[in-house]
């Protein structure tokens, strides 16, 4: 079928919607037509760096409407309501015993380009086109993985969910999944976009003690506060490492935080997640980060601390999803002051934005 799209056929370039031939879905795949996307950072540097063979359609916090469903498909019906997710086999160890973040074959299935079985579903007359995330949903219509694939209650607005299949999912399951704060609990987050927005929102709902948010811009700080951040620091001019963990300790009368969490990437913050640690806390890292240095006995070793990887919250999206979207409709989860709407036709403006700071969480809606 004839579809629109948004093709990325060479680095460090603009992206404008085209004509892009979809095939059908073929085994344990839908077609699902799209409402809105979410545009996350992981867009934005596969239009920069080599993240997926290109040409391609990029896209992975969709949502949208099923409109045709392929052989095997028993669990998904046409005319449901989905929010998009990324892909897993569902056949590894690590799938079945419930982390498909963690999924054996996951690059290959986000960032290969091809669908599980090799093959691609996207073309341009003889040029095939790679997905992105097994989703591509930067185009009017997208094919995906039934295990991609989270039915949501028909009542609700679709225009608002697609960033749950990722970012908002990945920044609330590092801490309701992986760090798991009991009672009394504090944490620092280092980074106020959608993710480390996200971790912070989570972090209130379950009413953790301290809550510190750590930024350069003082309008982000604000809304971490206003979402439930207990603390705030403005990091712009604190240098090293070792500064912004004393600023951490001095509100955490000297001890530092059982939990410290890295959205932002850069060595330098991510030492200092480690060393604003209390004895025997954990620092997780999201995002892609630089080269990092640091003392392993000194900053590590000698008060037991661990240091971790976390990827897509470690959520099962078909459960977890529609926990967050319980607590957003309870105002528990309040995700939607973090968006701004562009029509897809802006993608290039959206991106602008992101990178600028000026939108936490674009969506971009489908015309």
């Amino acid at each position: 079928m004839k579809i629109k799209a948004v093709v990325a056929h060479e680095f460090n370039q603009p992206i404008a919607i085209e004509d892009v031939e979809l095939d059908a879905p073929k085994n344990d795949e839908v077609l699902v037509k799209m409402v809105a996307t979410g545009m996350c950072h992981a867009d934005i540097i596969a239009t920069k760096f080599q993240m997926v063979p290109l040409p391609a359609v990029l896209g992975h916090e969709g949502a949208g409407v099923v409109e045709e469903v392929g052989p095997g498909v028993n669990n998904i019906s046409v005319g449901d309501h989905v929010v998009l997710t990324v892909a897993s086999c569902g056949e590894c160890d690590l799938c079945l015993s419930g982390h498909p973040a963690e999924c054996r074959r996951v690059n290959e299935l986000n960032f290969g380009g091809a669908y599980q079985d090799g093959t691609k579903r996207l073309h341009q007359g003889k040029q095939d086109l790679s997905n992105y995330f097994g989703q591509a949903s930067f185009a009017t219509h997208a094919i995906v993985n039934k295990r991609s694939v989270v039915k949501v209650d028909p009542k609700l607005d679709l225009k608002w969910f697609g960033p749950l299949g990722c970012g908002f999912s990945t920044g609330a399951g590092a801490v309701l999944n992986v760090f798991k704060p009991g009672v009394g609990s504090s944490i620092a987050v280092f980074g106020t976009g959608a993710v480390g927005l996200a971790a912070i929102m989570a972090a209130k709902m379950i009413n953790l003690d301290k809550i510190i948010a750590i930024d350069i811009h003082d309008n982000r700080l604000e809304l971490a506060k206003e979402l439930g951040a207990t603390d705030v620091i403005n990091s712009r001019k604190l240098t090293e490492a070792g500064d912004i963990a004393e600023a951490i300790k001095k509100v955490t009368d000297g001890k530092g935080v059982n939990y410290s969490l890295d959205t932002t990437g850069i060595g330098m913050i991510t030492h200092a997640a480690i060393k604003a640690l209390d004895i025997m806390g954990t620092a997780g890292v999201i995002a892609a980060t630089q080269e990092l240095t640091f003392n392993f006995t000194a900053d590590m070793l000698a008060d037991n601390r661990r240091l971790i990887a976390i990827t897509q919250g470690d959520s099962i999206p078909q459960l977890f999803i529609p926990k967050l979207i319980k607590a957003y409709q309870k105002g528990l989860f309040p995700f939607d002051r973090l968006v701004k709407f562009y029509p897809l036709s802006d993608i290039n403006q959206a991106m602008e934005d992101s990178l600028a700071g000026s939108t936490i969480k674009p969506i971009l809606m489908i015309e």
